[in-house]
């Protein structure tokens, strides 16, 4: 009888992880995300699935990219990740056109992910930034989930808001935000210069975030003009980044009023 191979991969466990395709049409949830989203005439619908309550919300819409069809909410369920609270209502949509840091030179307000990947933080932050008046987000292409039902339903509409800017190295997006005349400022907890004195009086602005626990990279960092800090009680370490965010979107806002 031959011996039993040792350390002999398990074919059934040998597949790789299927990739995601951008270009594929996602599901986005909740009655904010899909209004949003059919309020938009950049996106392209698919399918409007809805429960005949929810479908009744749907008067403030006014004429519907598709003809909804009536769901029973395990119906919706089944279309979607496990957990997702949709509320009785679910669209599937073509992602939004694709845009480069180029097509966003115009813009006055930007904000810029360093190594966020959580989709609720994200989420969070698309909709801190739409409420206080930021246009654009840049984030990397690499290790960065897209913007799918999950931080769609956390950003309450606000991606349909504020621009989706994907970017391969965000110290170079950087300096290409720099040479068009915008202020950049990382946000870090360490610093000395308080965020309102680093970002009054001026005309153009963006913020970067960095990652909770390890914050912005030494590279990301270093290409910013400035690095700031929100002042906050000694008893606390720091904020998390969606809480940060908020702050600083504000603060940019009341500086520039």
């Amino acid at each position: 009888m031959k011996p039993t191979p040792r350390n002999r991969p398990n074919r059934r466990n040998d597949r790789k992880p299927e990739k995601f395709d951008p270009n594929a049409p996602i599901w986005l949830w909740g009655t904010h995300a899909v209004t949003a989203a059919l309020n938009n005439p950049d996106r392209r619908i698919h399918r409007l699935c809805a429960t005949k309550n929810a479908a009744l919300k749907l008067s403030e819409v006014g004429s519907l990219p598709v003809q909804p069809e009536d769901c029973l909410p395990k119906q919706i369920d089944e279309l979607l990740p496990r957990d997702a609270v949709h509320q009785g209502i679910a669209v599937l949509v073509s992602p939004l056109p694709e845009l480069t840091v180029e097509d966003i030179l115009d813009y006055q307000r930007i904000v810029v992910f360093d190594q966020l990947t959580d989709p609720h933080n994200i989420g969070a932050i698309f909709r801190s930034a739409a409420a206080f008046g930021f246009q654009a987000a840049i984030l990397q292409t690499r290790n960065v989930p897209p913007m799918t039902g999950i931080a769609a339903k956390t950003a309450a509409g606000a991606i349909e808001i504020v621009r989706e800017v994907r970017a391969v190295n965000i110290s170079r997006a950087i300096d290409t935000l720099k040479e068009n005349g915008f202020h950049v400022v990382g946000l870090d907890g360490g610093s000395e210069t308080m965020l309102s004195n680093a970002v009054s009086g001026v005309p153009k602005i963006a913020l970067v975030i960095g990652a909770e626990g390890s914050g912005l990279r030494h590279g990301v960092a270093n290409a910013c003009d400035v690095i700031a800090s929100i002042p906050i009680e000694r008893t606390m370490e720091s904020l998390n980044a969606s809480n940060a965010a908020a702050i600083a979107f504000y603060e940019v806002s009341r500086a520039n009023s």
